[in-house]
């Protein structure tokens, strides 16, 4: 199923975060950016290395209003071990949604069939609950989250800019196209 431009789906879930467990709604994400950052399973080996580039560069998704929500189909107990017992895990400041029963993970279409684990999927949700954004990687590639954010930076100039789109490797501060038809066949 094509989820670009859909609403997110109703859920609820528990999670682990600065050592507190706590409940997060789709009500919690209304009216914010947030990123929903799948992965297949705590005490894994991309996995953390994934979580640990997302939680040092958290500061600056934070500073352009965007959560970050990692979800794997783990309990949020688990989260909680292993932040407490990994360095990179351990960094993690954003909240780690626990998925056991897969609501989450099959909202986002990102379950493997047959397998309870969700497959490396991250999606960028805008303030009206649309999803803007969605990547899927095979098991052993991991996300760079300087380019998330480079991706989340071009999704909010191009909603506060209507009429402007950002062309390939477009950077904070450079030039956009806006789609006439004077630019068809001069690109």
């Amino acid at each position: 199923m094509a989820l670009i431009n859909t609403t997110i789906k109703p859920f609820t879930a528990e999670a682990y975060k600065g050592g507190k467990f706590l409940t997060v709604t789709d009500a919690d994400v209304a009216g914010k950016w947030a990123i929903f950052f799948f992965y297949p399973a705590d005490f894994t080996f991309v996995c953390p290395t994934e979580l640990e580039d997302l939680a040092d560069h958290y500061a600056e998704f934070q500073k352009l209003g965007v959560e970050i929500y990692s979800v794997s189909t783990d309990t949020h107990f688990s989260h909680k071990a292993w932040h407490d017992s990994s360095p990179a895990i351990g960094k993690i400041e954003y909240t780690m949604l626990g998925d056991p029963s897969g609501l989450v993970t099959n909202n986002f279409d990102a379950m493997r069939p047959g397998v309870g684990l969700a497959d490396r999927a991250t999606f960028l949700v805008d303030p009206d609950g649309v999803i803007q954004f969605t990547e899927t990687t095979s098991e052993g590639i991991g996300r760079n989250a300087a380019e998330l954010l480079r991706k989340v930076k071009a999704a909010q100039y191009v909603r506060s800019h209507p009429g402007e789109v950002c062309p390939a490797k477009w950077e904070e501060g450079e030039a956009t196209l806006a789609p006439s038809l004077d630019l068809v066949g001069k690109i």
